[in-house]
Parts: structure tokens; C-alpha cells; sequence
């Protein structure tokens, strides 16, 4: 995901170091941080693979900075991504989360919408936190006031999920 929001967000314009982490931290940092240890490398991968591009600009009042750019490289690998997400980054939330952040830079609405689909489909199936003899634990079944509680905000956030991917892919299909 890390790569993903690396090649996103410099589909949107050129940044330096510290601004692209900024931006991912401001995406997913209060669920999954991201560290210098984890961005720096991910990035000279990317430049290694010809899907970054890098160069020195004078900084305002600091030293030189490294400004990243996408290449056409990594253009194509990010639409790539973003039109066959691996099944993790459709059923875990705050991947998808990411997935979304950028799904606007895939040009064609169909594909869009059929992101959307996989992920409505896997919302549809019936889930828990909890299972007994293999059927999940409703709100309702539980008398654990906190597990009730996260299974009635579970509840409520799929239903709200599930009604704006319905609207949208439904708005992507009239459209295209």
C-alpha cells in the first residue's frame, strides 16, 4: 500500500521527501505510520524501477531537496493497481481506503465501478469479530457490552458503506 500511495499521490503533482510523507501519514498515518525506514526505501525502489524520476531543487530555506516525480512507468504501474486491486486491499479497510484515494486517476468508469463491485460483493458476505460453531456473533447474540458495541458500529459503517457504493457504482454505470 505503501508503494500504491507513493505512485498516487505523485500522480497528482511532484513532491519532495517530507511532503509525500506528509500526505501518506495524513491518508492512513493514525492507523498505519509510515516510518522513514519504510518510505525512503520503498522509493528508491521505484526509482530503481524507472517509475519515479528524481532531481535537486533549492529549498526555500533549507538545504537542497530531492523532488520525486511519476514516469510513464510508473503511471501505467499505478493503473495497473488500481484497476485489479489484490484481494487484501478489497476486503481490509483502510487499503481499500487507499485504493479509493486514487481511484479517480483510472480513466475508464467501468473499471471504476467494477473496483467498487468487488468490494460491495465482499461486503455482502456476512461477517464478524466473533464466531460461534462457525456462524458469526451478531450485536444482538452477544451479552459483552463492548464487543456489542463494536459489532453494532461494524454494523452501522457497513450499512452506510454498502448504500454509497451502491450510489456510485450506479452514478459510474449511467455515465459511462
Amino acid at each position: 500500500m505503501l508503494e500504491l500511495s507513493i505512485l498516487g499521490f505523485l500522480a497528482e503533482q511532484p513532491l519532495h521527501g517530507y511532503e509525500l510523507k506528509e500526505r501518506i501519514k495524513a491518508l492512513s498515518g493514525h492507523v498505519r505510520p509510515v516510518s522513514d525506514g519504510a518510505l525512503y526505501p520503498a522509493i528508491t525502489r521505484l526509482v530503481t524501477a524507472g517509475k519515479l524520476d528524481q532531481h535537486t531543487e533549492d529549498g526555500a530555506s533549507a538545504a537542497p531537496r530531492r523532488v520525486l516525480s511519476l514516469t510513464e512507468t510508473g503511471r501505467a504501474d499505478l493503473l495497473e493497481r488500481l484497476r485489479h486491486p489484490r484481494q487484501t486491499e478489497i476486503t481490509d479497510h483502510v487499503r481499500f481506503n487507499t485504493v479509493l484515494a486514487f481511484l479517480r486517476h483510472l480513466p475508464d468508469r467501468r473499471e471504476q465501478a467494477d473496483v467498487l463491485r468487488r468490494r460491495l460483493d465482499f461486503l455482502q458476505t456476512p461477517a464478524s469479530f466473533f464466531y460461534r460453531d462457525g456462524e458469526p456473533v451478531r450485536a444482538e447474540e452477544t451479552q459483552d457490552l463492548f464487543r456489542q458495541g463494536m459489532l453494532r458500529v461494524a454494523r452501522a459503517t457497513g450499512a452506510a458503506e454498502r448504500e454509497w457504493l451502491t450510489e456510485a457504482i450506479a452514478q459510474l454505470d449511467q455515465a459511462s
